[in-house]
C-alpha cells in the first residue's frame, strides 16, 4: 500500500514561505538568481523562466546562455541583466536536451555546480544532481524520472509519491514530481499540490515553474543553506502559485504561459491575504 502525502499544501502554509520586502530591503537582499537556461532549439524556455522569476518577487536574475536567448529575453524584460556577478540560487537546466547540452552551457554549468549556493535543476539539466555542491531541488516530470532513475515511464506514473520519494533518497535531493497531483518530497517529509487546472498541461509551463521556485530559492537562500529540508516548502510554494496563477489565467479556459506569468503577482497577493497577516514569513 502506498504511503499517503503527510499533507496537502494550503495558501496558508504558501503564505509561510512568501518573504514580504521590508522597508531597508535592496535588490540584492531581495535575492539575485542565476539562471543558465534555454539552447539554439528552445531558446523561449529562456525567456519564460525569467518573466515567471521577476514576476515572483527576486531581486535580481542574471541571465547566462546564448545570445539569440539573451536578446529575446531582453525584449521583453529590460531589467535582467545579462552578465555574469553574485548569485544566491541558480535555475538551470529548462529548454536543454540532456543528451546534447552546448558546449557553452556545460561549461557555465559545472561553474555552477561548484558554487555553494541552492540550485534548482530543471528539464535537462537533472542528471547533473549529484554534483552540486549546495543543495538540490529537481522539477522532473515523469518521462524526466523515469530516465533519471532508469525505470519505466508507467511505474512512475502509476505510482507518483513512491517514486518521488525514491528518488529524493537515492540523490539525496529534494524532488519536485510534476503532474495533476504534484508531489514535493524529500524522502522524510512529503506534501502534495493540486491547485492546477487542467489546461495548465501546456508547452512551457515548467519552465515557468522552475523560474518561480528560482525565484523563492534566491530568497530565501541563507535559510536553504542553514537547513536544506526548506527547499520542500518552497518548491510546494512554487507549485501552489503557479497553480493558482494558472487558474487566474484561465478563468475555465485555454491559457498560455505568458498568461499566467502576468496572474503571478495578483496570485502571490491572493495567497498572502489568505490567512490574514503574515505575522512570520520565511525569511
Amino acid at each position: 500500500m502506498t504511503m499517503g502525502a503527510d499533507e496537502s499544501w494550503s495558501a496558508a502554509d504558501a503564505a509561510r514561505h512568501i518573504a514580504v520586502p521590508r522597508p531597508n530591503d535592496d535588490k540584492y537582499s531581495r535575492g539575485v538568481l542565476g539562471v543558465i537556461t534555454g539552447s539554439v532549439q528552445y531558446p523561449g524556455a529562456a525567456v519564460l523562466g525569467v518573466e515567471a522569476a521577476l514576476r515572483a518577487g527576486v531581486g535580481m536574475v542574471r541571465y547566462l546562455g546564448s545570445q539569440r536567448a539573451q536578446d529575446l529575453i531582453l525584449q521583453r524584460r529590460p531589467e535582467a541583466v545579462m552578465s555574469a556577478g553574485r548569485v544566491q540560487a541558480w535555475l538551470i537546466g529548462s529548454g536543454m536536451d540532456y543528451a546534447d547540452r552546448e558546449d557553452a552551457a556545460e561549461t557555465l554549468i559545472t561553474n555552477a555546480l561548484s558554487q555553494a549556493v541552492p540550485i534548482v535543476l530543471d528539464g535537462g539539466a537533472i542528471d547533473v544532481a549529484t554534483r552540486a555542491t549546495g543543495p538540490v531541488v529537481v522539477t522532473p516530470h515523469f518521462r524526466e524520472l523515469a530516465r533519471l532513475l532508469d525505470e519505466p515511464v508507467e511505474s512512475i506514473a502509476a505510482d507518483p509519491e513512491r517514486w518521488a520519494r525514491e528518488a529524493a533518497l537515492r540523490l539525496g535531493v529534494t524532488v519536485l514530481l510534476k503532474g495533476h497531483i504534484t508531489y514535493v518530497t524529500d524522502g522524510a517529509t512529503t506534501v502534495s499540490v493540486s491547485a492546477a487546472p487542467p489546461w495548465l498541461a501546456t508547452a512551457g509551463a515548467g519552465d515557468a515553474l522552475g523560474g518561480i521556485l528560482g525565484s523563492l530559492v534566491a530568497t530565501h537562500s541563507d535559510e536553504v543553506l542553514a537547513d536544506p529540508r526548506l527547499l520542500v516548502g518552497l518548491a510546494a510554494t512554487a507549485s501552489f502559485i503557479h497553480g493558482a496563477a494558472a487558474q487566474r489565467a484561465s478563468a475555465g479556459g485555454p491559457l498560455t504561459i505568458l498568461d499566467l506569468c502576468a496572474h503571478v503577482p495578483a496570485a502571490i497577493a491572493d495567497i498572502l491575504q489568505s490567512d490574514g497577516p503574515v505575522a512570520n514569513p520565511v525569511w
